[in-house]
């Protein structure tokens, strides 16, 4: 699937997987390429919509050549640059942070597990594998 400019999909190829990729996000300044669960995906809808995440869903993703988005923000931080992070896992769900109590909610140190989206209804745990 790709994202379109106005923030929505559009099926490229359909298949048969457990994941769906989506090559990149042409609102965000970086190359993302991004995997995601058929939760996941759920999720990514409900992201760009700025709707409700599902409820009672666990998701799994994997971002393998990293990325430097913020699907948030116009620009960065005040003084600091976009966040890049090198290849992850993204591990995701209503209240599953709570469960990772004591990672970081900041991507200061992106070569760490952090949460990402920290208080925030997308929340999800970061987990580099570089």
């Amino acid at each position: 699937m790709i994202i379109e400019a106005d923030g929505k999909l559009r099926t490229l190829r359909p298949g048969q997987g457990a994941f769906t990729c989506l090559p990149d996000d042409p609102n965000t300044p970086g190359h993302d390429p991004i995997c995601l669960d058929r939760n996941g995906l759920d999720w990514l809808k409900s992201l760009l919509a700025r709707g409700k995440p599902p409820e009672g869903k666990i998701w799994l993703g994997y971002m393998l050549k990293g990325g430097s988005d913020d699907p948030f923000a116009t620009e960065p931080p005040e003084g600091k640059k976009w966040v890049q992070t090198g290849p992850h896992l993204m591990i995701g769900g209503p209240g599953i942070t709570k469960m990772f109590e004591g990672y970081s909610k900041s991507a200061d140190e992106a070569h760490k597990p952090y949460v990402m989206f920290g208080g925030t209804p997308y929340e999800y745990l970061m987990v580099p594998v570089e």
